[in-house]
């Protein structure tokens, strides 16, 4: 239904979203997020020409609607927006709201227009506020009567932006209801959303935007579940992680255990799970240290605010050996220092290195 093919946009010097290309078929519903400053909102302002992008083409059922031929006011009728501001006219009630657009744009009489009005304000649960005025309602009301009004226009296409995000958390979920009961309708809808929960719930695909572009793409079990660039997990699981570059083995210990440490104080680790973080950070680099080919060496600490998860991560030159492995040769620990802090270990060859991977216990 929508092909983006190496779709850009910059604001002067400033390259917001570059090279998108993407397919978009008919009843997704497809939930867009990343962190704050991504191109999220940018990207839908593009696919509904609000901001015209600097390179690319967007094709709605075959017609490229950046054809400077093509009328704009047109193409909005059929791919509605609705807004995190809302957007209500204030002087006129809700009723107006809905009926004013079509009326203009698609020639609808006042009777007709204000039948599909009166439906849709049944639909969002406002049937009894098609007299009131927009300062009348609360955030919440406002956002589903801009919602029917998006829906009086019959657009095949509706995008989303953070509707839900200028409102208190009581109010959310009337609006999100709303949302999930036109994803059962089958209608194809765009949804930039901070309201990760309600993405992974209604969304039959998740766009996660960074570095410019859709850096994952996947159903919402992919996505939230089983996501497989850095990026998206870090984003997800609320990850916060501290990285050190170790040149040789002649490095300052105490110096990058005091660095760590900070960063734990300043996630509010807890205590003990903090002190067998260092144990294990001097351990294992004395194991290291006894290893051939394990410098340069880099060095990562993984903390989930959710699941209170630490991972500490190696990852070491080509031809480097598991420093993990006992004279045996059996994977196991080599100090018992080091195993009675695990709950569990990966070693794997990644990316032509080696990645140790060691989950702690909690305390």
């Amino acid at each position: 239904m929508i092909k983006i093919e190496h779709l850009s946009k910059n604001f002067g010097s400033l390259s917001v979203l570059r090279d998108i290309s993407v397919e978009i078929k008919e009843g997704e519903v497809i939930s867009i997020i990343g962190p704050s400053g991504a191109g999220k909102s940018t990207f839908l302002r593009c696919i509904n020409l609000l901001d015209r992008p600097s390179s690319g083409s967007i094709l709605i059922k075959g017609i490229n609607i950046l054809d400077p031929k093509i009328d704009v006011a047109k193409v909005r009728q059929k791919m509605n927006m609705v807004f995190q501001a809302f957007n209500l006219f204030a002087h006129i009630s809700v009723l107006e709201n809905l009926t004013i657009a079509p009326m203009k744009l698609l020639g609808k009489s006042r009777e007709s227009a204000e039948k599909k009005a009166h439906e849709l304000l049944n639909l969002v649960g406002l049937s009894d506020k098609a007299g009131s005025y927009p300062d009348e309602l609360s955030g919440g009301q406002k956002q589903r009567v801009a919602i029917a009004r998006c829906l009086a226009m019959e657009p095949e296409v509706i995008l989303f932006d953070e509707p839900t995000s200028a409102l208190d958390p009581t109010m959310i979920n009337e609006v999100l209801s709303v949302i999930r009961r036109l994803a059962r309708q089958g209608l194809t809808m765009l949804i930039v959303t901070h309201e990760l929960d309600f993405a992974k719930d209604v969304s039959s695909r998740v766009f996660y935007l960074d570095e410019g572009g859709i850096y994952e793409d996947g159903t919402p079990r992919q996505i939230f579940e089983n996501p497989q660039k850095e990026k998206t997990k870090a984003f997800i699981k609320k990850q916060e992680s501290f990285y050190q570059h170790i040149v040789s083995s002649n490095y300052d210990l105490y110096a990058l255990i005091a660095e760590v440490d900070c960063f734990c104080s300043r996630l509010m680790v807890n205590v003990q799970s903090r002190k067998n973080l260092m144990v294990l950070i001097e351990e294992v680099l004395q194991l290291f240290r006894k290893s051939t080919l394990s410098f340069p060496l880099d060095m990562t600490v993984n903390y989930e605010e959710k699941t209170e998860m630490l991972e500490l991560l190696f990852e070491a030159p080509p031809g480097s050996v598991n420093p993990m492995l006992t004279e045996s040769g059996d994977n196991g620990s080599a100090l018992p220092a080091i195993e009675s802090r695990l709950q569990s270990q990966e070693y794997r060859q990644l990316g032509g290195r080696n990645r140790l991977s060691l989950y702690l216990k909690k305390p």
